[in-house]
């Protein structure tokens, strides 16, 4: 999905497109109110902050929805409630009180996106990883050769995360900024003790490699009990290959490429 995001605080901006680029989104991002209403390139959402350094963002709102019935979710340190009634009322679809977490602003996404596309576009069922494995997004159930796997929420909220891009290297600071929390200090040894389930619960169907000093991989390896071999055990990894960081400057509208991430809650 094409997502235009625009937002003049580059601190909020870059955390928020690395969010939306993990989970699997394109994103354009403008940092002025002139910049997204010049932007031409076809997308299917806008988050769209109104204190924008040009223009007021309620402008732009309403400059967009004259033009489209393309979805607007507002993104706003403004928590009044007369601006949140004026952007829903000029054309937004949703809005979001910063500050926010990145999984908060996915999942009003996706409830946006199921409301203005019929149900069967926006969800197409379960996602099956080889033969034996179904991860089931809309229901947070998982399945092993047909029968229900019994998860904790945050062993599934963290296979939900690995599955998203199979054979991707994680760092554990990604993972543990996506299933737990971007500011979260406590140990990273319950990372380990649920990776450790996830490799007892789904031996055979998938491999949670560890990456010595870097993270995790999961490949699916779909190995039947039946067919007399073990399942692979996932050895450490000396020398990854890792991806080079983002540039650290930005024009007034900048494209980005697919990857992952999340934000979520610290575990009780």
């Amino acid at each position: 999905m094409r997502v235009l995001l625009v937002e003049d605080d580059e601190p909020v901006a870059e955390s928020l497109r690395r969010g939306l680029l993990r989970y699997g989104f394109t994103v354009n991002w403008a940092t002025t109110g002139t910049a997204a209403l010049a932007v031409t390139d076809p997308y299917d959402l806008v988050l769209l902050d109104l204190g924008l350094p040009d223009t007021d963002g309620l402008d732009v709102c309403r400059a967009l929805r004259r033009r489209g019935d393309v979805p607007i979710i507002v993104i706003s340190a403004r928590s009044d409630e007369t601006d949140r009634v004026v952007g829903l009322e000029i054309g937004a679809d949703d809005y979001v009180s910063k500050p926010f977490g990145v999984r908060e602003v996915i999942a009003r996404i996706r409830a946006v996106m199921r409301r203005v596309r019929p149900a069967q576009a926006a969800y197409g069922g379960p996602d099956r990883y080889g033969s034996r494995l179904l991860v089931d997004r809309k229901a947070a159930r998982v399945r092993l050769d047909g029968a229900e796997v019994a998860l904790t929420p945050k062993e599934y909220d963290l296979l939900a995360f690995l599955t998203e891009e199979p054979g991707a290297l994680m760092s554990r600071e990604q993972i543990m900024e996506a299933v737990w929390d971007a500011n979260w200090f406590g140990p990273t040894k319950t990372l380990d003790v649920h990776v450790a389930a996830l490799r007892r619960k789904l031996a055979g169907a998938v491999v949670i490699e560890t990456v010595r000093g870097v993270g995790f991989r999961l490949v699916v390896t779909d190995i039947r009990p039946d067919a007399g071999t073990a399942p692979a055990v996932p050895h450490p990894t000396a020398h990854p290959a890792y991806p080079a960081p983002h540039p650290a400057t930005h024009p007034a509208v900048h494209s980005g490429h697919q990857a992952h991430d999340a934000h979520d809650a610290p575990p009780a």
